[in-house]
């Protein structure tokens, strides 16, 4: 939870070169991450947001440090750290960098280091279209009625996260942003549109035509693993989503409030007694759901799901059913009804469990979606930070239960707390990663693919995806020359299916990261050891990737260099973008062996009509 200010404002006016490092020849920007030993502090500190409330949902300041007792496994703890927040507080100004020169791009995000965070996350994953209309027409409702200093960033989930606005306190650039949305939904859905309508199934047919029933029961029985599966997909995308949003929000200091619209997220899916095989279908997703909970915890986010569907009636009743596929087995209209219901109570199971994992609160059953948004941001914009160190200090992967409660005349006053449950003490050094399914299909002895650090690498070098901050850097870009070219830049390699089209621009681009922010290896000779890699990748407005450049940096420094060490580490890239279509850079700083990034992203219009490269003044 740190911002480098200082380090980031120390590379616009360094001139240091990384003095030890060898150049790496370049291999493809997309293999899995090598792992690497890592130092670790030896001290754990949990950190509670606890949020508190009268009886009427109203917030309750000026409470002391001597208000709390923590315990953990119901073992007493020691507060080490207690402040409060208020969402009445002043607005504290973020810290700022000195005004950039065209060409000249940061992944620091200036935010005040006492206020929260705001997040809305337009699930159309897990959505109906319909739905998706109704919370955009809420949503407008709440910005224009949003209470000033309130900062807001949007994200959008379907098969990818995008990020549609980042953290805004501008009334009017969130109602712009609300107002061009697009109401989707994914093809994974049972119901995309969300109409409720009858939907064309071979099982219905001949239940219908009074078919035979093992014929029927073996029908059912395919659909519904063909359900399974696309539930599934949707449950990987999502968590895959939460980890990305985790990763970006660590960096940014204090509380956070993820606002979750979805309409349907089952983590697991129960036996179906209709079918030949009730069990098919059951999925665990435990291990998932518990990584995603410890990096939302870590990263101080709390999940305020909502569920976008509203007040819910049966759909088998509606007006739009036909109910003919009951008319040759009436039988399957009580199934659907249980069914039905069985459904609705895993949806708001699985997001009660997200919040009650993260210290967010659930709203579902309500067509106020304006005013769950408000209640959401009110209740966690006023609440008290405790800290600890546990006096159980292994590292076992337990889950470690915490109860937060109050003493003295608080504890009289039938006051509700809401903070995270627990956590899993996972060792850093061996964390208990799941495996991805194709791990299976390796070659024995093959190490385990980490799904989660691939995942991650994926969201980092996606076209729209949220831009990390793990590793701050700044980055000049510019053209090489105010003529166009017919070939693209040595070293760059193009996409191979041919979409980007000639004539190019070439761009010149001059990275200068913090030092600090790169994890290196102590050896045993007093050596450290790490490895840096430099990318710029060409994206058209699709998210189809056009063109790409990298640098990969090993590094083995002495100690005598180590202590000498400058501020910036430094690379620079030529990378080639069409002349005559739309284009976009992101242009990446990662740390290999520790999975960490830092992103930004730009259309190349912003750069293209800039002075070329000989005429620009030096980074």
């Amino acid at each position: 939870m740190r911002r480098c200010f200082v380090a980031l404002s120390a590379l616009f006016v360094a001139s240091t070169v990384l003095a030890a490092g060898q150049q790496k020849t370049p291999g493809t920007h997309g293999s899995t991450p090598s792992p690497a030993a890592v130092l670790h502090a030896g001290t754990q500190l949990v950190i509670v947001d606890v949020v508190v409330e009268d009886r009427n949902g109203h917030p309750v300041h000026d409470l002391t440090r001597d208000s709390f007792n923590v315990t953990e496994q119901k073992q007493p703890q020691t507060i080490r750290n207690f402040e409060e927040h208020r969402s009445s507080k002043p607005d504290q100004a973020g810290q700022t960098l000195p005004p950039l020169p065209p060409g000249v791009f940061t992944d620091y995000t200036p935010v005040p280091p006492d206020g929260t965070l705001n997040i809305l996350l337009l699930d159309a994953l897990n959505t109906p279209m319909l739905s998706s209309m109704f919370v955009q027409k809420q949503l407008l409702e709440y910005v224009e009625h949003e209470r000033p200093g309130t900062r807001i960033a949007i994200f959008g989930l379907n098969q990818k996260l995008y990020m549609l606005q980042g953290f805004t306190s501008d009334p009017e650039v969130l109602k712009n942003v609300v107002e061009h949305l697009k109401p989707g939904s994914s093809s994974l859905l049972d119901d995309p549109t969300g109409s409720n309508t009858d939907q064309e199934k071979l099982s219905d047919a001949v239940a219908e035509a009074g078919g035979d029933a093992g014929t029927f029961a073996a029908l059912k029985q395919m659909e519904q693993d063909a359900k399974n599966a696309k539930t599934q997909l949707r449950v990987r995308y999502t968590l895959d989503a939460f980890d990305a949003i985790a990763h970006y929000l660590a960096n940014f200091p204090g509380h956070k409030n993820l606002i979750w619209f979805s309409g349907a997220f089952p983590l697991n899916i129960l036996p179906d007694p209709n079918l030949n095989n009730p069990f098919d279908g059951v999925e665990d997703n435990n291990q998932e759901v518990r990584e995603t909970t410890n990096l939302l915890a870590q990263a101080q986010v709390a999940v305020y799901p909502i569920d976008t569907n509203g007040l819910v009636t049966q759909p088998m009743l509606a007006a739009s059913q036909s109910g003919r596929q009951y008319l040759g087995n009436p039988s399957v209209f009580n199934a659907d009804l249980v069914k039905f219901g069985s459904d609705q109570d895993a949806t708001h199971m699985s997001l009660e469990a997200m919040a009650g994992g993260t210290g967010g609160r659930a709203f579902y059953n309500t067509n106020g979606l304006a005013d769950s948004v408000s209640k959401a941001m009110d209740a966690d914009s006023n609440y008290y930070t405790l800290t600890y160190n546990p006096t159980d200090h292994k590292q076992d992967g337990a889950f470690r239960k915490i109860h937060v409660g109050l003493t003295g005349a608080a504890k009289t006053q039938g006051l509700h707390l809401a903070y995270r449950q627990g956590y899993f003490a996972d060792d850093p050094a061996h964390p208990d990663k799941h495996q991805d399914p194709v791990t299976a299909s390796q070659p024995s002895g093959a190490p385990p693919v980490d799904h989660a650090a691939v995942a991650y690498r994926e969201a980092a070098l996606s076209r729209g995806a949220p831009t990390p901050e793990d590793i701050l850097f700044k980055v000049r870009v510019a053209p090489v020359s105010a003529s166009t070219e017919d070939t693209v830049a040595p070293g760059n390699v193009p996409d191979a299916g041919g979409k980007m089209k000639g004539p190019y621009r070439r761009y010149a681009i001059d990275y200068a990261a913090v030092t600090r922010d790169f994890s290196l290896t102590l050896q045993p000779d007093g050596r450290r050891k790490g490895e840096m890699s430099f990318a710029a990748l060409v994206y058209d407005s699709d998210g189809n990737l056009l063109n790409q450049a990298s640098k990969g940096i090993a590094l083995d420094i002495s100690p005598e260099t180590y202590k000498h060490l400058g501020p910036g580490a430094r690379a620079h890239l030529e990378v080639s973008a069409p002349a005559r279509q739309p284009s976009f850079l992101r242009l990446v700083v990662e740390d290999v062996p520790a999975n960490r990034y830092g992103v930004v992203e730009i259309p190349t219009a912003k750069v293209s009509r800039l002075p070329p490269l000989a005429a620009s003044a030096a980074p």
